[in-house]
């Protein structure tokens, strides 16, 4: 009997290995399967150096069908040891995306979005006969379409910039000092992933503690930035050296600062009415508030009503009447005038929320 503990990894085939592992114990598994890519030939540069591309014997299927039974099993494996509110989350080129998407379907997964990870540095086509590959995909799917899967919005929207993330994702290829080397000299791995795909994926879809496994472990992008994120993993892999390697780039990596990693949902936090602004002070009955341009202003009531010209009500109602709209977050759209400039009402409730958390 395999012990499974987290933070491990294991040798050997990953799909008897998920087969071993215990039903449902998963919170998320990241795969970047073989492309399976049928390169025919070398490929050189135009000084007619080789590039060393993926011509390794783990990427090669004597057929389609081949290729498509073992992507059933192996994404079967995972599915049995993924939890309910789990995901998965898989990576792969125009090779394969599309035969690994429609295996995902077939077996009941639910695809949540599918990512287009656009390199910022991709390799050249050198012989002028197609468009640069310049992008992978990457689907992130749900066990079911009811799934009460994790998905930390805020942490992604703070992560750009106060933006909402979008599904195309500009991100460097792996080089220089990330890059592992074999004793060549030359690459360790041909398809290793940058830490800053992975660092986004973790952060996106895991809670603090979670436990993910990644089937096709390599040299352990995944399991380096989990324990940067203080999250557990297990990793597979049949090749001992592409092992030896992870093991000793994941031993390098400080392991996550609790503190640092405790990710802040505004759905959990206490509510603020805007009447307790006014009830500690900060700002008082007869105040003007505006929008950011000054475009609209009300005044405030005692009571922590807004009146503007004929309408009165709440921060969100009189926001979405001066503006014509259906709704209107208060909170964000009215504006308070401190010490020469307008800043957003909803620093105070912050800081009301911040005295409630015992954080200041």
């Amino acid at each position: 009997m395999i012990a499974f503990a987290p933070n491990t990894i294991h040798h050997g085939d990953c799909i008897a290995l998920m087969n071993a592992m215990p039903e449902k114990s998963v919170d998320m598994v990241f795969a970047d399967p073989p492309y399976n890519m049928q390169l025919g030939g070398e490929l050189l540069r135009p000084d007619n150096s080789r590039v060393d591309g993926v011509d390794d014997a783990w990427d090669q299927f004597e057929s389609f069908a081949a290729y498509d039974r073992f992507t059933a099993q192996w994404l079967t494996a995972a599915r049995r040891i993924l939890k309910d509110d789990g995901t998965l989350w898989v990576i792969g080129s125009y090779h394969n995306i599309f035969r690994v998407g429609a295996a995902l379907q077939t077996l009941g997964y639910w695809i949540l979005n599918d990512i287009v990870w656009r390199k910022s540095n991709p390799m050249p086509n050198f012989k002028g006969t197609r468009f640069t590959n310049a992008h992978e995909t990457l689907i992130w799917c749900a066990k079911s379409k009811d799934a009460r899967y994790t998905f930390n919005y805020e942490a992604l929207k703070d992560l750009n910039e106060g933006l909402q993330m979008r599904s195309d994702w500009l991100l460097p290829l792996c080089t220089g000092s990330e890059r592992l080397k074999g004793e060549d000299g030359g690459k360790l791995h041909p398809t290793q992933k940058p830490e800053a795909l992975l660092y986004r994926v973790i952060l996106a879809a895991t809670k603090p503690g979670d436990l993910i496994v990644d089937p096709f472990f390599g040299t352990g992008t995944t399991g380096a930035a989990a324990k940067r994120l203080g999250r557990r993993f297990i990793g597979l892999d049949q090749d001992d050296t592409y092992i030896a390697g992870a093991r000793a780039r994941i031993n390098a990596v400080e392991p996550a600062d609790p503190e640092a990693i405790k990710l802040f949902n505004k759905k959990t936090e206490p509510r603020v009415p805007f009447g307790a602004v006014l009830e500690r002070g900060l700002i008082a009955p007869g105040d003007l508030l505006a929008d950011a341009r000054q475009r609209y202003a009300a005044k405030v009531r005692a009571d922590g009503t807004l009146v503007a010209a004929d309408v009165k009500g709440s921060i969100h109602q009189v926001g979405a009447a001066v503006q014509g709209l259906p709704s209107c977050n208060g909170w964000t759209f009215w504006h308070f005038k401190a010490k020469g400039e307008w800043m957003p009402i909803d620093l105070l409730r912050q800081r009301i929320r911040s005295e409630m958390s015992g954080l200041s």
